[in-house]
């Protein structure tokens, strides 16, 4: 419990930073600053440069290069290539900071209508909704996450939260599972999993 109640505390804290053109689990705060530095991927660079860090996820040596490979990652989520998104974004972290979560959704809103395929823009709409306790909403945006990147492991650990909120431990657990399929080294999950695993196969005996 105490385990897991740490994993949601620094994934609800990081939300927040994510409306600073960050992940839900993001840990650096200077993120969005060097991803605003980086030259721009073009649409035909990006699915290319995923792949590739992709592989390179399941194959990290180490904690310390796999998390550089994720904060790569993040970056090429988190680049919307529109000016106006980018806006949008920019006035959604100023309503988290006031604790206008209402304003913050309805700027999302806009976002996702204008640019449905930019993914974070899902992504932390659901977040959102996950701090509202409106688990359908949630549920309904990770899905819109996973269908256009099925390999989003923070929108992965964010339906994994959400499932066990509710009580589908067993869920809960496949979830985490395709999470660290993707990303064995994820920070926290592995804990998350073997404890979940150990309470399963408990109640089963």
């Amino acid at each position: 419990m105490l385990l897991r109640t740490r994993f949601l505390a620094a994934l609800l804290s990081a939300a927040v930073a994510a409306a600073c053109a960050m992940p839900a689990v993001a840990q650096s705060a200077k993120r969005g600053e060097q991803a605003a530095k980086r030259p721009q991927v073009s649409r035909g660079e990006r699915p290319r440069n995923l792949d590739f860090l992709f592989g390179a996820l399941k194959l990290a040596p180490d904690d310390t290069t796999a998390k550089a490979i994720e904060e790569r990652i993040w970056s090429l989520w988190t680049a919307s290539r529109s000016d106006t998104a980018s806006l949008l974004m920019t006035r959604v972290k100023t309503a988290i900071e006031a604790k206008d979560l209402d304003l913050a959704v309805t700027l999302l809103d806009g976002i996702v209508k204008i640019k449905p395929d930019y993914i974070e823009g899902w992504n932390r709409r659901a977040t959102i909704f996950y701090m509202k306790k409106d688990y359908g909403r949630a549920i309904s945006d990770i899905r819109e996450v996973l269908k256009r990147e099925p390999r989003h492991f923070g929108a992965l650990a964010g339906l994994g939260l959400i499932l066990q909120d509710i009580g589908d431990d067993k869920q809960a657990l496949e979830v985490y599972r395709r999470a660290l399929a993707v990303y064995p080294r994820m920070e926290r999950i592995p804990d998350v999993v073997k404890t979940l695993q150990e309470k399963i196969e408990g109640r089963d005996i």
